[in-house]
């Protein structure tokens, strides 16, 4: 038996979830509601205060989607109680983040010709994403939906990654940028 697969996923007081045909599960919470449809040889049973996770048999599929099943039933649990936030920094001289109403506004270093100013990379906030700028270097992602959280914030970071030599770019709060020696350090 999985051991994430069969921990029962603890549903905390205002929330709901329902289960209708095709395993199409819809849970509630006071941020908003998500819906997801599962595989349908998983099993989703909600039982009081707990939605549990069963699976029919022991094939290589089954098992895999499992875990799978519970991990991603949690995650929407937790994204409608307490959301998710991804925190990013920007990192090199003149580079900053400027937010006009819901559009983010990268200045990367980026121009079209030598010798103009930079030219802006314009990045519109998707539906059920929000974007703050604390500082002109700082850019926090916040939603219900992890994964859509995780996405946006990555098509940012790719917009200018961070290299190796300088350490400048857009990168994850925390993120370590293993640095490289230029021609100095032979």
């Amino acid at each position: 038996m999985s051991r994430i697969g069969r921990m029962p996923v603890v549903i905390p007081a205002g929330v709901t979830i329902t289960v209708a045909d095709n395993n199409q599960v819809t849970v509630k919470g006071p941020l908003g509601t998500l819906s997801e449809q599962f595989p349908a040889q998983i099993t989703i049973k909600v039982e009081g205060n707990e939605a549990l996770v069963t699976r029919p048999d022991d094939e290589k599929e089954t098992r895999s989607l499992h875990g799978l099943t519970r991990a991603l039933l949690h995650n929407m649990v937790v994204g409608v109680t307490e959301g998710y936030t991804k925190k990013l920094e920007v990192v090199g001289v003149g580079y900053k983040v400027v937010k006009q109403g819901k559009n983010l506004q990268l200045f990367l270093g980026q121009s079209l010709v030598k010798g103009l100013p930079q030219a802006s990379l314009c990045i519109a906030e998707p539906q059920g994403i929000t974007f703050e700028v604390p500082d002109p270097n700082t850019i926090v992602v916040k939603g219900i939906d992890k994964q859509a959280v995780g996405q946006i914030a990555a098509v940012i970071r790719s917009k200018r990654a961070p290299e190796p030599y300088h350490g400048k770019g857009v990168k994850y709060a925390g993120e370590h940028i293993r640095r490289k020696a230029g021609k100095a350090g032979k």
